[in-house]
């Protein structure tokens, strides 16, 4: 019998250590067997270099985010960004090192992990950022998908979308996040995010993905706990846009 191999699978870091550290502890309780980044690493919070470096040390897979591509990319044109975007970014780029910067300008746009695929927003193009916010966008991107899951992020809301099998191509149903067994079909899983939540729970969101072999798979969707005030005072004293410090208060 194939032995079960426990992912935590997280995403929309934000430059939230306190998150960061929180689901690190969390899923190392847990017993998972390695860690995948989905993006968003840096961008919204204040402590970019540190996410960075941990993520880093976790010797992780990890894709690319489009924060990630904002802060790394100095040809990206931040004249149409609302400005608080875009002067997050700005503080973001002066607050890497040249060694951070290489290593988010180097991130791949999707990866495959042990037969499970990995993107920040959809596979049909993955580096436009699209957003899948509903089952007609998650069908474009099952189009492309070569594995039974892949798993996503970017809109910070964890929800899963099934492509059910046999029949229509575009026959697939949304749900909120459900934890056990997957059921037969293909998935397009989103897991929330670590530090900046936006589905009314302010707690750090990431999932842990059960695989005996690749026919027995099963989910579990975990709210963790952290820090918020230490995270608060980061963003405070670096002078970032108040609305920042509301989000992680509401998780809105």
């Amino acid at each position: 019998m194939p032995r079960v191999t426990r992912y935590a699978i997280i995403s929309d870091i934000h430059a939230n250590i306190e998150a960061l550290d929180a689901v690190i502890a969390d899923a190392q309780c847990e017993g998972v067997d390695d860690f995948v980044c989905l993006g968003d690493v840096v961008g919204y919070n204040a402590a970019p270099a540190e996410c960075i470096r941990r993520i880093r040390e976790l010797g992780c897979k990890v894709v690319k985010g489009n924060h990630d591509h904002y802060c790394s990319d100095f040809s990206v044109n931040l004249d149409d960004f609302q400005p608080n975007a875009a002067s997050v970014i700005e503080w973001t780029r002066r607050n890497l090192s040249e060694d951070d910067i290489r290593w988010l300008r180097e991130l791949p746009l999707t990866a495959v992990v042990r037969g499970f695929t990995l993107v920040h927003s959809t596979l049909d193009s993955p580096e436009h950022f699209r957003y899948a916010f509903d089952r007609l966008d998650a069908a474009d991107s099952f189009n492309c998908q070569r594995t039974r899951v892949c798993f996503h992020g970017h809109t910070h809301v964890p929800c899963m979308f099934r492509r059910l099998p046999g029949g229509d191509r575009n026959a697939v149903v949304q749900t909120g996040p459900l934890n056990g067994a997957l059921e037969q079909g293909n998935y397009f899983i989103n897991v929330g995010s670590v530090g900046q939540p936006r589905d009314g729970n302010p707690k750090a969101c990431y999932v842990i993905f059960s695989m005996e072999g690749l026919a027995n798979l099963s989910v579990e969707f975990r709210r963790v706990d952290y820090d918020i005030e230490a995270a608060v005072h980061r963003i405070e004293a670096a002078g970032l846009p108040e609305r920042l410090i509301n989000r992680l208060y509401t998780g809105q």
